[in-house]
């Protein structure tokens, strides 16, 4: 369908209340959108505000964000220095530690919230809207155009998904009979009140989109932090929900570096705080607030082919998107491949290499590393090496003919082979398993008597988010589920795909997406999730007799 028709359908089926039509209208333009994707350049910087108490305001300190491209200057981002928190701290006080809403509060906030994601999962299935986004993610957080709008879609599809009564189901109760006539016990799901959200590069739009509409479903006041270099785009996104229906006073976006939202946190005291990002700075989180956080943290994560050899063709293209989609930079990215010696006597390794190599920077199927350099990733790749029995087997060279900024990576996708029996080695283990945020993985083979090791392996791991185990055995996949534990009580896989089309990465809208093993771990996506990471139990008991009748005073016991 055009869009001259879309509008057209729009305009003929829309009330005639002022609201409706507004509506209609602005899904037939991008009147929320105050920047030009395609035309953010050094010529024409785009400018990102933050928004307190219902305002958009300026700092007056303005952080320049280079194009990751070609390192020009294309985003001027007013950042909140230490001296500016006052007014989050003072917006995020003013929630009460009941929220925003509950159940027994403002419940009309639920339909409200519900009719909010309606609209703007409508609006991002609009293809103008859901072109702009993408277009935006690619200008800031470099993958293939396919990549970004299936990060625009997921989002679109978990709005629609919580449209309508989804949001108020969200906050079901339930009811137990008491011990006499009178009393009930009723569990309520209850907010945290006031909030805040740490968000990463990567997936500028998913990420915090799904958690920041889970905070606000469940009544919280959330301020909402995303990393400077993609903060354009959820800043759009708050303008859309804005134009949505939300109340423009229900979530408060900061920019700003680690150490002004680290005092922010201490300051304004928020009951409960998501981070998602690193390990080292999500243990810190833990420790400053006291451990009211959740966390979504490092991945080192591990995919096994089984003994079962099928599909060569598919599994091949599996591995490939699972490493080296958005060049790595997936905390989902699959790390370290075992390889079962079944599969020797097949091409799977020389797909591999070709579907490697086959990538490229003009479509960005390969692209800047923004956390990692490119010496660093090739520093690594030669410890790697200096292993016994490793080797190369594809990649390690700098990208060609590119202009990325010497401050981000850009390295050909790669792959280092070490030896089982190496990785295990303590000298060695640590090394092998160090997270590589970038389109690295470390390959390796086993017998099937070698499987203990590399149960053992697995074992020890301490980082790993997401696991993959590519079998249609069922005795197989059952002894590998069943053992896959981490002895250091450190997070298990809380996301592990089984069967022959499994893979390490997947869209988080239709299944729990976080960690287990680890009481702090947070989940995306699915309503279980959003209850466990933005709400709390609260019991009523309800005790209203009536008093027996002739009912005396009991001796004291």
């Amino acid at each position: 369908m055009s869009m001259l028709r879309l509008c057209n359908r729009i305009k003929n089926n829309a009330s005639s209340s002022p609201s409706s039509l507004a509506f209609s209208r602005l899904i037939c333009s991008l009147q929320f959108a105050t920047v030009k994707a395609k035309e953010i350049s050094a010529s024409k910087p785009a400018e990102v505000l933050n928004l307190v108490q219902g305002k958009w305001m300026e700092s007056g300190h303005w952080n320049t964000i280079p194009d990751p491209l070609n390192g020009e200057s294309f985003i001027n981002v007013s950042e909140v220095d230490e001296n500016g928190i006052k007014p989050f701290v003072e917006s995020l006080s003013k929630c009460p530690k009941h929220g925003l809403h509950n159940p027994f509060k403002s419940p009309e906030r639920y339909l409200l919230y519900g009719d909010v994601s309606s609209k703007a999962g409508h609006m991002l299935s609009q293809p103008e809207v859901s072109d702009f986004f993408a277009k935006l993610i690619q200008r800031v957080s470099p993958k293939s155009y396919q990549q970004a709008l299936g990060e625009v879609y997921v989002t679109g599809n978990f709005l629609e998904n919580f449209s309508g009564d989804q949001v108020r189901f969200l906050a079901r109760s339930f009811g137990v009979p008491g011990n006499h006539l009178g009393q009930q016990s009723h569990g309520f799901r209850w907010p945290y009140g006031p909030v805040a959200l740490i968000t990463p590069f990567n997936f500028p739009l998913e990420i915090p989109l799904l958690q920041l509409m889970g905070a606000l479903y469940m009544g919280n006041k959330p301020v909402l932090k995303v990393d400077s270099k993609v903060c354009i785009v959820m800043e759009q996104m708050l303008r859309l929900l804005h134009a949505c229906g939300m109340p423009v006073e229900d979530v408060d976006f900061i920019n700003s570096d680690g150490m002004t939202m680290n005092k922010l946190l201490l300051e304004a005291h928020p009951r409960m705080t998501l981070f998602t990002g690193s390990s080292r700075i999500a243990d810190k989180l833990a420790y400053d607030l006291n451990g009211r956080v959740k966390l979504e943290d490092a991945g080192f994560d591990w995919k096994i082919l089984g003994p079962d050899v099928h599909e060569v063709d598919y599994v091949s293209w599996v591995c490939d998107q699972d490493a080296y989609a958005c060049s790595g930079q997936k905390c989902s990215a699959q790390s370290l491949l075992f390889v079962h010696e079944n599969w020797n006597n097949t091409s799977l390794m020389s797909h591999l290499s070709y579907l490697a190599g086959r990538r490229n920077l003009d479509n960005l199927t390969i692209g800047p590393v923004l956390t990692l350099t490119t010496e660093t990733m090739l520093d690594h790749k030669n410890s790697l090496l200096k292993i016994p029995g490793s080797k190369l087997l594809w990649g390690s060279e700098e990208l060609e003919n590119h202009s990325i900024p010497k401050i981000y990576g850009a390295i050909k996708p790669t792959a280092v082979f070490v030896p089982l029996d190496q990785i295990l080695k303590p000298e060695h283990y640590e090394l092998v398993t160090k997270e590589i945020f970038g389109p690295f993985q470390i390959v390796t083979e086993y017998k099937d008597s070698q499987i203990p090791m590399v149960l053992k392996a697995l074992e020890k791991m301490h980082a790993h988010l997401t696991a993959a185990v590519v079998s249609n055995d069922p005795l197989f996949i059952q002894d590998i589920l069943g053992k896959t534990y981490d002895n250091d009580d450190d997070d298990v896989n809380g996301t592990t795909y089984a069967g022959l089309r499994a893979r390490t990465t997947g869209a988080p809208q239709d299944h729990w997406f976080g960690p287990a093993g680890d009481p702090r771990g947070a989940g995306i996506g699915t309503p279980e999730a959003i209850k466990l990471v933005w709400s709390c139990h609260r019991e009523v008991i309800y005790d209203m007799g009536p008093v027996p009748h002739n009912w005396q005073i009991p001796p004291s016991t």
